[in-house]
């Protein structure tokens, strides 16, 4: 079976439960050995499947929860299991655009994928336990609005989407989980435990392959991070970091250092070449 074909036919899925289900059938799959990851690479699809709900909105428009009733509790859970969504689908990308990359590649980002289907299905089951189910709230598409402009570029998915936004992940949970269990939800707290530990090792995998393609294009791999980070419209990284996750997912203590004070380094590396490290384009 063509692993290409396969994986666009799962990302393509708008049923969420069947997208979970498909990204764990084609982990076993490729474990399996049934999966052909040759030459017979097709056209990417642009275009993720997503479900009728829940409702996307802008990102800046969605309203910062305080955990202090039922309402606003489920709301909470609901965000979490909609940025796990999120993330098969950013796994799956991954497998389907990018031609020509070392085997390993495909394995790391299919098991992501399954790994990340697996905390949707326990984030989903507990939101199911409050009274409510995926879609019931407003989500926004921040996520995937980074894959599709990171889309041209491996090296740019890797430092822009594992490297910045899921190790954001690293960075806030603790807190949340602090919140979690002083509103007494040990269960929800226990979920986010499994997957802290699973979200550094996918930082580590981005982390592991955007080394790689720098190496590949010979860029410096701090200066390369940073020169992304000030393209147009991309978030600098938010103090407070969570630097013990950090550390054990690939980042180096120099980097963390350059993070945490802030530096915006925009064009302080001119040998850095437009063709090998691209700026990411703005959104128009």
């Amino acid at each position: 079976m063509n692993l290409y074909r396969a994986v666009r036919q799962i990302l393509a899925e708008s049923d969420c439960t069947a997208k979970q289900i498909g990204a764990t059938w084609l982990w076993g799959q490729w474990q399996a050995n049934e999966l052909d990851a040759g030459t017979d690479f097709e056209t990417p699809i642009d275009l993720a499947g997503i479900p009728d709900r829940p409702l996307l909105a802008p990102a800046n428009s969605m309203p910062r929860r305080q955990l202090n009733g039922p309402e606003n509790h489920a709301a909470l859970i609901h965000a979490l299991a909609h940025i796990e969504f999120n993330a098969i689908n950013l796994a799956l990308d991954a497998v389907q655009r990018f031609p020509g990359l070392p085997i390993d590649f495909y394995a790391d980002w299919l098991q992501v994928a399954a790994e990340e289907a697996y905390h949707f299905s326990l984030l989903r089951d507990h939101l199911r336990s409050l009274g409510k189910d995926y879609g019931d709230f407003p989500a926004h598409a921040g996520l995937w609005e980074m894959a599709e402009r990171t889309a041209h570029d491996p090296l740019a998915r890797m430092a822009l989407v594992p490297r910045l936004l899921e190790a954001r992940g690293l960075d806030v949970t603790p807190d949340i989980q602090r919140k979690l269990r002083g509103y007494g939800d040990t269960a929800g707290a226990d979920i986010l435990d499994i997957i802290l530990l699973d979200e550094i090792v996918h930082v580590a995998a981005g982390d592991r392959w955007f080394r790689y393609l720098c190496a590949q294009r010979g860029l410096q791999s701090e200066i390369a991070f940073q020169t992304l980070l000030a393209s147009p419209g991309v978030p600098w990284p938010r103090q407070p970091f969570n630097e013990k996750a950090r550390l054990a997912a690939g980042f180096s203590a120099a980097e963390l250092a350059i993070l945490d004070r802030g530096k915006n380094p925009a064009n302080s590396d001119t040998h850095i070449a437009n063709h090998s490290c691209p700026r990411i384009p703005g959104r128009a």
